[in-house]
């Protein structure tokens, strides 16, 4: 099933020249009386805008698990459109909510004191893993230690058969430092004094680096566990300092780098919004969340 990944401004355009459309339309049929066939798309038309709607948005690296929900939260509750909009930064999704252009934003960090002034509502939902990953050009290479990580990342190794690997150059993909990937590179095996390497591409969005990793021969970068595990990417999925990364190392608390991934919405939110919510935290919630590959976090089901 094909997910919505909307734009806000789209979706409002349609809704106020729709109605234009159908006078148009009837001023130009020559009767007075709408035929049959006209009361029926009027009927399905009340019908489609008197459906309940949610929109949900979130930043580039925590709105997969919104795409993990939403089919089958939408099955559950058939008579509620969830519409997912392109995703940003957590700071813009917060922005969001608070100014009520979106229901749900889904942040890959804990929401801070100072950016709640009281018409938030913050729950902690997931874990995902961040992942190390090559394109699958990169043959020999199972695994990294954090000095060949820091190697690679600070542009001091340069080939890949300095590590095990073919006699190719090392393309780093890498993120900017505000955000969560690099942010948490930094904090587990680069240290906050690495300097990155003069010829690392910087991409913005996390998605924008899962196409260049999957496109590039012999390139490196890190991105959600849980997303390489739901569309089964053809990457090479690598070991840090021996562990690797799966839903059982993290479990276990072996594997270092988790991101929390935390659900945002307004106070005064609709019932629909709420009904989601409920269903995030339900059992059935929970199982989708672990058979994509994020770690429910404790606690969370309080609805079964």
């Amino acid at each position: 099933m094909k997910r919505n990944l909307i734009s806000p401004i789209p979706t409002l355009f349609l809704r106020t020249t729709l109605p234009l459309a159908v006078l148009l339309l009837l001023s130009t049929s020559g009767c007075n009386n709408p035929s049959p066939s006209t009361n029926q798309s009027s009927s399905q038309q009340n019908s489609t805008q008197s459906k309940a709607s949610i929109k949900a948005g979130g930043s580039s690296s925590a709105i997969g698990l919104l795409q993990v929900l939403s089919d089958s939260y939408q099955v559950k509750n058939p008579s509620i459109k969830l519409n997912l909009i392109e995703p940003g930064q957590s700071e813009n999704a917060i922005a969001g909510v608070k100014q009520k252009i979106i229901d749900v934003a889904a942040i890959s960090k804990k929401l801070a004191p100072e950016e709640n002034d009281g018409s938030l509502v913050f729950r902690e939902i997931a874990q995902d893993g961040l992942l190390v990953a090559t394109h699958e050009s990169v043959k020999g290479v199972t695994g990294l230690t954090t000095a060949q990580l820091q190697d690679i990342y600070s542009g001091k190794a340069t080939n890949w058969k300095e590590l095990g690997g073919p006699d190719a150059p090392i393309v780093v993909l890498d993120r900017p430092e505000d955000e969560s990937a690099k942010k948490l590179l930094r904090k587990h095996y680069l240290g906050k004094d690495l300097k990155n390497a003069s010829t690392a591409i910087i991409l913005r969005k996390e998605g924008e680096l899962i196409q260049s990793l999957q496109s590039t021969p012999y390139s490196i970068g890190a991105f959600s566990l849980a997303y390489a595990i739901t569309n089964k990417l053809p990457v090479n999925r690598l070991s840090l300092d021996t562990v690797a990364p799966t839903v059982e190392t993290i479990k276990s608390g072996q594997y270092k780098m988790l991101r929390t991934i935390g659900f945002v919405w307004h106070v005064k939110s609709s019932e629909a919004t709420q009904s989601l919510i409920q269903y995030v935290e339900s059992a059935d919630g929970r199982q989708q969340m672990e058979a994509a590959g994020y770690v429910a976090v404790a606690g969370s089901e309080k609805s079964k």
